[in-house]
């Protein structure tokens, strides 16, 4: 057990931690997901995932052309 300048330093620290880990997740998903599939509004993080997606999923169909290229 701590008493007085260590118990408050403690207390404090442990704010301090369980602070920086809120945060919502939905918030760091929508920055990652940048691509989207225009047919089912899939969101992908990348190009090649978007063609991986289509290969599987929209197989008659041919991927969008790269906007970045």
């Amino acid at each position: 057990m701590t008493r007085g300048k260590q118990k408050i330093e403690a207390q404090r620290k442990n704010e301090e931690r369980n602070q920086k880990q809120k945060g919502s997740q939905f918030e760091a998903r929508a920055v990652a997901l940048k691509v989207g599939c225009p047919i089912c509004k899939a969101q992908l993080a990348n190009e090649k995932q978007l063609v991986d997606h289509y290969a599987s999923k929209h197989p008659r169909e041919n991927p969008p052309a790269s906007s970045s290229q």
